[in-house]
């Protein structure tokens, strides 16, 4: 199984990696998933250059097959003008150029950091619509973590519903709620997309 975390860190160190790294650790750690990280800062004149010539380079094009290829995504950027910042949007917009399929189906766990709690709304408002437009599957838990998260109670919990979350979808599985006293039935995932379909 193939996990890759897409991150749009820009600094060195970057809280945005980090909390990257850590969900990936805790869903690669329920599913075995072998993780490749994208470093969005390295590629950002390659993603420029794909822009004005068509082409992605061989580092964009490695970073694109890598994504295609992901049973699972996890995406994290910082917060920028209360959205997503424009290095992230700009891969995922010369991605779906490349491939326009290339999120179909895939279950995508979303994160973001910012300086302020006031940002968390961003998951919502921001990341879910674009990632439902490329039609991924995202899991139902964001992650936000703001600078007064580092350390504070409640950010590991969030980190760890959301990667079981990913970790199931990935896992092809989902738990259907079964009343009361009876075992709860695991419906294969691509069944239930397809139950979905018109």
């Amino acid at each position: 199984m193939k996990l890759v975390v897409v991150s749009a860190g820009l600094s060195v160190p970057s809280s945005t990696r980090l909390l990257g790294d850590r969900l990936a650790a805790r869903a690669a750690g329920r599913t075995s998933a072998d993780v490749t990280v994208v470093e969005l800062r390295d590629l950002a004149v390659e993603i420029a250059h794909n822009f004005t010539n068509g082409f992605p380079g061989r580092a964009l094009g490695a970073a694109f097959d890598a994504v295609a290829a992901a049973d699972g995504l996890i995406v994290v950027t910082p917060v920028f003008s209360a959205s997503y910042s424009g290095l992230f949007k700009s891969f995922f917009d010369a991605l779906s150029v490349h491939d326009e399929g290339a999120l179909a189906g895939k279950p995508v766990l979303i994160a973001a950091t910012g300086g302020t709690a006031r940002h968390s709304l961003v998951l919502d408002h921001a990341l879910r619509p674009l990632f439902a437009y490329l039609r991924a599957v995202v899991v139902p838990t964001g992650v936000y973590a703001a600078s007064e998260d580092w350390g504070a109670e409640g950010l590991d919990g969030r980190i760890e519903r959301a990667a079981g979350e990913l970790a199931a979808l990935m896992a092809g599985l989902s738990t259907v709620r079964k009343p009361a006293g009876e075992s709860p039935a695991v419906v294969p995932f691509e069944a239930q997309l397809a139950a979905l379909k018109p």
